[in-house]
């Protein structure tokens, strides 16, 4: 789908399905804006992405959980693009535990970074595209909302709080013109991986039998570019015009949201 024109901001764009999603909409012709705290990175997956082209890519740094910063790096960011049309909100992270002993530091932080981060952003697009009447919101979730998650309690909360918050956002803003998804990926990325190398062999065990094993198609996690980025190209163009307050599974039939 030809994205030609669109103005984007792409949050988690220095590595995985952010950094993917960088690439496949400067693929179809967006001028997009990456953000992320990472900056060298996030500066380098930008100029790559820029220079394969059509479309552009540039970096600017965020804290995705601090308010003030969103909203003056959301404005600089719209001031370079001359609008903005599209938020695609991968940025997020992850931590172990179990509901017995997580730490409050750990939950602190990835509602701080996954739920608060995802309000803030949301809310600096909403401001930035009701002038226009028209906008995209894509949020990402997780089958860990939707499901018990043992070794990851914190992590599955806050994306359960994301889902409701998606929802709910849709339901206010439909009247503005703005459309507000989530995708909930299985798509393979360093965080992930990341993840992975926490746990001890039974425990890695046990995730490749709730995880990958579910997976009717392959029974392996996604590719970013492959899988993933041609649906955040639909999610952001006028082909998904109607289509709002959905939790959308890119999992290869891991979940079955109804």
């Amino acid at each position: 789908m030809d994205l030609t024109g669109y103005r984007i901001i792409v949050t988690g764009g220095a590595s995985g399905m952010g950094a993917a999603t960088v690439r496949n909409y400067a693929a179809a012709g967006a001028h997009v804006v990456s953000m992320d705290v990472n900056e060298q990175v996030g500066r380098e997956v930008a100029a790559a992405a820029a220079e394969a082209g059509p479309g552009t890519a540039e970096f600017l740094d965020v804290d995705v959980s601090d308010a003030d910063n969103v909203n003056t790096v959301f404005d600089r960011a719209a001031g370079k693009l001359g609008g903005l049309d599209v938020l695609a909100h991968p940025a997020a992270i992850q931590r172990s535990g179990n509901a017995a002993n997580v730490t409050t530091e750990d939950w602190d932080a990835m509602f701080a970074v996954n739920v608060r981060g995802t309000m803030l952003t949301n809310q600096a697009a909403h401001r930035l595209m009701k002038q226009a009447g028209r906008g995209s919101i894509i949020n990402f979730g997780s089958i860990s909302g939707l499901r018990p998650e043992a070794v990851a309690p914190a992590y599955s909360a806050s994306k359960g709080a994301v889902h409701s918050w998606t929802r709910t956002a849709a339901a206010a803003w439909g009247g503005d013109g703005i459309r507000v998804n989530a995708i909930l990926p299985a798509i393979a990325t360093p965080m992930y991986d990341a993840a992975l190398a926490r746990l001890d062999e039974a425990g890695r065990t046990a995730n490749y039998w709730q995880n990958e094993a579910t997976i009717a198609l392959g029974h392996e996690y996604g590719d970013p570019d492959k899988d993933l980025g041609p649906v955040m190209v639909f999610l952001a163009s006028e082909s998904s015009r109607f289509i709002t307050g959905q939790l959308l599974p890119v999992d290869g039939g891991q979940a079955s949201v109804r």
